[in-house]
């Protein structure tokens, strides 16, 4: 499935049009559209924070909860758990700066940042063009779909051309969902789509054998893999694209402190880290960019 929105600043029209971007991958890769100058050589990210932000001694990010393992709750908790609250953490801590985590509406996020209520947002949210009208982002993170099937994979299913005249069941509205049906396009056996209501349903019908095989987000796969241990993942990874960090245009001085940050965790071990203690090291960036989608 998909992830997120925008910009208060930019009209009710432009913000209507961002609440149907959806939330994590959904957006096509492309090549590089403006990914900035590299960072300052020699000059730490604490060296690079604004002076405002330093006197202020926090650091205010935003995310939405409900993309496990990428942002949740801990069993049973109001705390707040999951990549992307602890890679906040790491890079607060990066910039010497206390963490100010706060859980709200998905819809809220955009506006938020560029009203001045957050500093950043992180949660799971693709680079869109749509999107950089409002914020810049600095990318973290690079997913797509990935196919599912029974542990052992019992059809033997290594590519989406082995999909093809096989019983598949795909989310509604997703990406994943528009991955499937143009490999069905090229299928001289047709697959037979069902669609389920999200991920977890449909790996349903993968238990119960009405489906030998569905397309789901990495960071989804590679949870589900995880917790059940009933499931396998194939490798490859089919419509992959950024996801970011967003920071409001006028901070520039943020963004590229908090560029500098990811990157001295990305070289000192600690991103990744962070990744594969929630198995989602497969999406690992090796530089830290921005605005780097298509």
């Amino acid at each position: 499935m998909t992830r997120r929105r925008r910009a208060g600043s930019l009209a009710a029209l432009a913000l209507a049009v961002f609440l149907t971007v959806s939330c994590g991958r959904s957006d096509q890769a492309g090549g590089a559209s403006g990914a900035g100058a590299p960072a300052a050589t020699g000059r730490s990210a604490a060296d690079l924070l604004p002076a405002d932000l330093k006197k202020k001694g926090v650091l205010r990010v935003a995310t939405a909860v409900g993309y496990p393992p990428m942002e949740m709750y801990k069993p049973g908790t109001t705390e707040l758990t999951g990549v992307d609250p602890d890679l906040a953490q790491a890079v607060a801590d990066r910039l010497g700066l206390r963490l100010s985590l706060t859980n709200a509406a998905f819809d809220g996020l955009i506006p938020g940042l560029t009203s001045g209520r957050f500093d950043l947002v992180m949660s799971s949210m693709t680079d869109s063009p749509e999107r950089r009208r409002a914020v810049d982002f600095v990318d973290y993170f690079r997913t797509g779909g990935v196919i599912m099937t029974k542990k052992g994979n019992p059809e033997g299913i290594k590519t989406l051309a082995d999909l093809c005249g096989k019983a598949v069941v795909l989310a509604k509205g997703s990406s994943n969902l528009a991955i499937g049906q143009k490999q069905n396009a090229e299928c001289g056996d047709r697959m037979r789509i069902s669609q389920s209501e999200d991920a977890p349903t449909g790996l349903l019908q993968i238990d119960s054998g009405r489906a030998v095989a569905t397309i789901v987000d990495y960071p989804v796969a590679a949870m589900f893999v995880k917790e059940k241990g009933t499931y396998e993942v194939l490798p490859d990874q089919y419509g992959t694209a950024p996801w970011g960090i967003a920071v409001a245009k006028d901070r520039s001085g943020v963004r590229d402190a908090v560029r500098q940050a990811l990157q001295e965790l990305i070289d000192d071990g600690g991103y990744r880290k962070i990744l594969d203690s929630y198995g989602v090291g497969g999406s690992a960036v090796s530089e830290a960019t921005v605005n780097d989608g298509a």
